[in-house]
């Protein structure tokens, strides 16, 4: 697999934490330097090692997984984003979003857990198509990071601008994401 092919699919691969970062920072709306940095530090991170540990793992761990991944990263992200809906619909005040804040806690190890869940797999198959790991899982967690702070910059930028409703769209785009993976997965 040659730089190109590696490069397309980390950003193939980062999507899911792309849009993930939109909800997440519409919900917060101001998002803080140092929130940015967590997210995308930890979408990049766990992008990039779930490769490793599916070509680490071998075919036995694909079958395993493979049975359960999407229903976990579909309840994750339905979990987070309906609990999103709920807290913009209950009109919370600014100081508790801060204590809500998805970008600390099991909330971010769900998060990050959730959009890396398709990395694992990905992992499997590069042991069969010579790929040097250890360049892909670092094009991969940068483009990662990258793609999940301009995201986390973009949602904030949405949630200023359009508040409430935005954060209802951005519980909605986690969920909506949640089923994608579980369809994707349950129609194969």
């Amino acid at each position: 697999m040659n730089y190109s092919a590696i490069l397309l699919l980390s950003w193939g691969l980062a999507m899911d934490a792309l849009a993930v970062a939109i909800g997440v920072s519409i919900k917060l709306r101001n998002t803080t330097p140092r929130q940015v940095f967590r997210l995308s530090f930890h979408f990049g991170l766990f992008q990039a090692m779930m490769p490793v540990l599916g070509w680490a793992s071998g075919q036995y761990a694909a079958a395993v997984v493979t049975r359960f991944d999407h229903w976990v990263a579909f309840g994750l992200l339905s979990f987070i984003g309906g609990k999103a809906i709920r807290e913009a619909l209950s009109e919370k005040e600014a100081e508790e979003r801060i204590i809500n804040d998805p970008t600390r806690g099991m909330s971010l190890v769900s998060l990050s857990l959730a959009t890396s869940m398709d990395a694992f797999a990905i992992g499997l198959s590069f042991g069969m198509l010579s790929v040097n790991v250890w360049q892909a899982i670092v094009v991969i967690g940068i483009v990662t990071g990258i793609l999940t702070m301009l995201g986390m910059l973009f949602g904030s930028f949405l949630g200023r601008r359009f508040g409430a409703i935005m954060e209802v769209v951005g519980g909605l785009i986690l969920i909506a994401i949640g089923l994608k993976i579980l369809f994707d997965h349950l129609l194969k």
